[in-house]
């Protein structure tokens, strides 16, 4: 049987051990192929009575007493994610804030680890908030920042950084280096161990920004040595739009990081509210100020799902899927003038694909308008597609792909009249 039969992923789906989860997500209409989980995950039906019951039997009948339970939940949700996401042993995970608050802590953190080293170092193909906070510190400090530019296929592959890459930048006046684990556009996976390790030979701390990369791989930070890393919960977390995100300061430099924003929650013994800060012990010295309990029972309920799962199943779901869209592309989009932009190696990849075409952003738009299909656009020219493993079937993705093919070889795509929305 081929990949060009829709009967293959059928029978990928009949043999698929996660497939009874796409039952527990709320799909609106069965008829569209919703390929951007990578952007935001579809809503559990778990989480509407978990928040129902939050109001009721929570907010509603504890007010303010609930704060005795409610306190801990940034710590309890983040040994959660840590345990089911992130290979991170307890009091390493805070659940919090959102991914740029968080970046700009522990970058801030990081400086300040590091007294008397002026260089900080990221890559062109960076998410732009990262690269935005980093020269906003730049400019307000004096410092040298490095960007490497791995959107130039002369110096890296699908904008991927490897410790070859990274060590002709490195010197002992560099402070950190941060990179993602997935790049946003192209979808390539970094080598996380390598390039950790290779920062500390030089004496630096790297901080990494998980956001396309957590709810998709199985990720093992403790094994692996990260000092430091932040992400999302919307992606393949499926937490709801604008969930908390969360940080990962690994026990060993707890310690000896301090945080720019000293908030109230931060401070040792917090309810004394004394006039000057003292820095809390552990993971709680990190934190800013009150949570948002009702968000945070999204992340429980999600991350849960998840954990039950198994984060290596999902794993492997990601490789095969992602598999399946590369080969369809190599049958179907390749001879219409696409190219590929993503690694063609599992282990160099994550849970979606992206593919160039000069006209992306018109067909990105016309698979919404004409086909039932929803992908993202990605400036300057890239459509992103990916899988998200406890909510897509096989042939859900068979399907947009059909469909993807038939817009462009029909050039219906041409027909769409507005792409001029804010949002792509």
């Amino acid at each position: 049987m081929k990949v060009t039969d829709r009967e293959f992923a059928l029978e990928l789906d009949a043999n698929d051990p996660l497939g009874k989860y796409r039952s527990e997500f709320f799909i609106g209409d069965a008829n569209v192929c919703y390929l951007d989980g990578n952007s935001l995950g579809r809503l559990p039906h778990k989480t509407i009575k978990v928040i129902n019951d939050y109001l009721i039997n929570d907010w509603g009948s504890k007010v303010v007493e609930g704060w005795n339970d409610w306190i801990e939940e940034p710590f309890t949700t983040g040994d959660l994610i840590g345990s089911a996401t992130l290979g991170a042993a307890p009091g390493q995970v805070l659940a919090t804030d959102t991914t740029s608050i968080n970046f700009y802590q522990l970058a801030g953190a990081a400086l300040a680890a590091r007294p008397g080293r002026k260089t900080i170092i990221i890559d062109e193909a960076n998410f732009p908030t990262d690269r935005y906070i980093l020269q906003g510190y730049a400019k307000e400090r004096g410092l040298n920042l490095i960007t490497i530019n791995n959107e130039d296929p002369a110096i890296s592959t699908h904008e991927r950084i490897t410790p070859e890459i990274l060590e002709k930048y490195l010197s002992d006046d560099v402070a950190f280096v941060s990179f993602e684990v997935i790049q946003y556009r192209s979808g390539a996976r970094n080598d996380v161990k390598a390039i950790t390790d290779m920062a500390r030979k030089y004496g630096a701390l790297t901080i990494w920004d998980c956001s396309h990369a957590v709810g998709a791989l199985d990720l093992q930070f403790d094994r692996d040595g990260i000092d430091l890393a932040v992400g999302c919960t919307y992606k393949f977390g499926s937490s709801g739009p604008g969930s908390p995100a969360w940080m990962y300061v690994a026990k060993r430099v707890q310690s000896e990081l301090q945080v720019p924003i000293q908030g109230w929650h931060a401070q040792e013994n917090q309810f004394e509210m004394g006039s000057t800060f003292k820095k809390a012990s552990g993971l709680a010295g990190f934190q800013i100020a009150t949570p948002s309990i009702i968000a945070l029972r999204s992340v429980q309920t999600s991350f849960g799902i998840i954990e039950e799962a198994g984060i290596r199943n999902i794993e492997e779901k990601c490789a095969k899927g992602t598999q399946m869209m590369i080969d369809l592309y190599d049958a179907w989009l390749a001879p219409l003038g696409f190219t590929l932009n993503t690694p063609r190696n599992a282990k160099e990849r994550g849970g979606h694909v992206s593919l160039v075409h000069p006209d992306a952003k018109r067909i990105a738009f016309a698979l919404r308008a004409f086909a039932d299909v929803i992908p993202d656009y990605r400036a300057p020219n890239s459509v992103r597609l990916a899988i998200s493993p406890l909510q897509n079937s096989y042939v859900e993705i068979w399907d947009g792909f059909q469909r993807l093919r038939d817009l462009v070889s029909t050039r219906q795509y041409e027909k769409v009249e507005n792409t001029n929305s804010k949002v792509t």
